[in-house]
């Protein structure tokens, strides 16, 4: 598997989970979980890959913005903060239909 494969895999389900949160229908935990998952995941991949030199994609770009936002933001911050909860609304729908790259999206490989 590659890194562009992974991305492909993983950023829908993020980007599922990151738009059920906001509409309260998932729990922040979830998110905490499927985050641990990911970054164990992607820690196996580069152990037996070497082809995780290709460059990053904007949409792994978004992914990686979006999952460090669920790690570096409270619940409470990301449902009551308007522009937080923009920036992940954004995110999300740039992986889901794509569109203009959001801004102030910077988001690396671990």
């Amino acid at each position: 598997m590659t890194a562009n494969d992974f991305i492909e895999t993983k950023a829908p389900q993020l980007a599922f989970y990151g738009k059920a949160f906001l509409d309260n229908q998932l729990e922040y935990k979830e998110i905490q979980l499927y985050m641990w998952d990911v970054l164990e995941e992607w820690q196996h991949l580069t152990e037996i890959s070497p082809a995780m030199e290709c460059p990053q994609t904007d949409t792994e770009t978004v992914f990686w913005y979006l999952l460090h936002c669920f790690d570096k933001w409270p619940d409470w911050a990301l449902r009551g903060n308007q522009l937080l909860r923009s920036q992940v609304n954004e995110c999300c729908d740039y992986i889901n239909i794509g569109g203009t790259f959001p801004q102030s999206c910077v988001g690396v490989r671990p």
